[in-house]
């Protein structure tokens, strides 16, 4: 039975990456939901806190609070977006140099 080469450069199909794609735009997505979601929260609960301790100065505290630890999350977010993109392509690059290698036999 005569081996056959893989084709060089094929990719998997259209469909798949599509998915993959879909996924990542996905979380992406989620990340521009956070922090306005995070202020929001952190408003809320200064409101409440103003009222139940009638002061007027803990929204604003709130407020801080929900921008801080939404850009956290936002962040933390985005560096593990680029750490699993980084692996990726360097996964990328080592099974293209493992192709080509195969044909400079």
């Amino acid at each position: 039975m005569p081996f056959h080469a893989p084709i060089p450069g094929r990719k998997k199909p259209p469909l798949a990456n599509g998915m993959k794609l879909f996924a990542e735009a996905e979380k992406l997505m989620h990340i521009a939901f956070v922090l306005p979601s995070a202020v929001f929260v952190g408003l809320a609960l200064g409101y409440w806190a103003d009222l139940k301790l009638h002061t007027s100065w803990l929204k604003i505290v709130g407020i801080l609070l929900g921008c801080v630890s939404g850009l956290v999350y936002v962040i933390r977010m985005a560096i593990a977006a680029e750490k699993k993109a980084a692996i990726a392509d360097r996964a990328n690059e080592a099974s293209s140099s493992k192709e080509t290698d195969n044909f400079n036999l």
